[in-house]
Order: structure tokens, then C-alpha cells, then sequence
């Protein structure tokens, strides 16, 4: 889902910052129980927003998405 999303944002990324990324998201989806494909895509929307805009450590984005 992250390179999905990935690749409609207009910010390149790489392969490191997309693998953060992904381990943020599947540490968040198992913690919340997010179960459906609508919550995933706004999961994954989410990551790449916090990212994009300056918030690059793992411990954060997760805090915020908790």
C-alpha cells in the first residue's frame, strides 16, 4: 500500500524511507486492527503526509498514528 500511495505523491523517495515507511504501516495496522481497504489507503495516505512533511523517525510517525 505505502508504494502505491508512494507513487502518486509528487515527492521521490528512497528505498529506505519507503521501507520505514512500510514497517510504520504494518506495525499501525496490526496495532489498531485496521482491517478494511479504506482505513489501509488512509493509513498509508496518512504515513506519507507525516513523512513528506519533516516527521522522519519511526518511534514519531508511530506515536502519531496510535
Amino acid at each position: 500500500m505505502i508504494r502505491e500511495k508512494m507513487s502518486a505523491s509528487q515527492t521521490p523517495m528512497q528505498e529506505e524511507d519507503i521501507a520505514l515507511c512500510q514497517s510504520v504501516y504494518d506495525h499501525i495496522c496490526v496495532a489498531r486492527h485496521i482491517s478494511t481497504d479504506g482505513e489501509r489507503e488512509e493509513l498509508a495516505i496518512q504515513i506519507l503526509h507525516f513523512y513528506q512533511h519533516g516527521v522522519k523517525d519511526q518511534g514519531s510517525l508511530e506515536r502519531l498514528l496510535l
